[in-house]
């Protein structure tokens, strides 16, 4: 991308924001970008081209910072207060190193309504990689975000909120879980999106009624106690 072509291939007022979630070591993730030369992070993100679907725009944008390909992706929300990239972790344009023209900076300073997408994927499959403006993409546990630039913070609030209310209806843990998976680890990545305890015996009840997983026939082998069954997602 020609950072001073933006304003000329690029919609103008419009961008997008991802929240990619990720489960690792009974966590819930989320891939954030370094700027360069702030210590600053923030969500990825960017601006729709011209003759572009915002859908596909954000489907470009996963598949850049995380090179795959078919992601679980689902527009959540808009956010368009006024006062938006006026919020603490505002961002400096002059302190990136990227030689703007005047046009280009008064375009990005310029106030923005953007799409919020969250997307699940399978950790162990990403491959991190940042964009024009960053120097590191990288993992966060949820619980410890670091600061984020703009309005980043109430993006993934929200799109935490919007991952909950999926989660009643539709199978998420088929895009974050391994292939093969056992019923506990199932039951502790609805805890850790849920924020809270479920009651073993209720789980195990209830995700089986549903008929979304099926057992292999094969158990997980070396662990201290007996050996669990191993699921996937039919």
């Amino acid at each position: 991308m020609n950072p001073n072509s933006i304003g000329k291939d690029y919609l103008d007022h419009i961008s997008i924001d991802c929240v990619i979630f990720g489960f690792h070591n009974k966590s819930l993730r989320v891939l954030l970008l370094k700027w360069k030369t702030i210590n600053r992070w923030a969500l990825p993100g960017g601006f729709i081209k011209k003759n572009e679907h915002a859908d596909a725009a954000a489907q470009r944008v996963l598949s850049e910072r995380t090179e795959l390909s078919n992601i679980f992706l689902r527009q959540f929300h808009t956010f368009s207060d006024p006062d938006r990239n006026k919020a603490d972790g505002n961002l400096d344009i002059s302190l990136l190193p990227v030689r703007f023209s005047k046009e280009a900076i008064d375009w990005i300073k310029g106030r923005f309504v953007t799409i919020g997408y969250f997307a699940l994927v399978d950790f162990n499959k990403v491959k991190p990689v940042p964009d024009l403006f960053s120097e590191e993409c990288r993992w966060w546990e949820l619980e410890q975000l670091p600061v984020l630039l703009y309005d980043h913070h109430h993006i993934v609030d929200a799109a935490l909120i919007a991952l909950r209310d999926a989660l009643q209806y539709q199978p998420m843990g088929k895009y974050v879980m391994p292939k093969k998976f056992t019923l506990p680890e199932l039951q502790k990545l609805y805890e850790v999106i849920l924020g809270k305890k479920i009651d073993r015996r209720n789980f195990r009840k209830k995700i089986l009624g549903l008929n979304i997983i099926h057992p292999l026939g094969e158990t997980r082998k070396g662990g201290a106690h007996r050996s669990p069954d191993l699921y996937s997602f039919n």
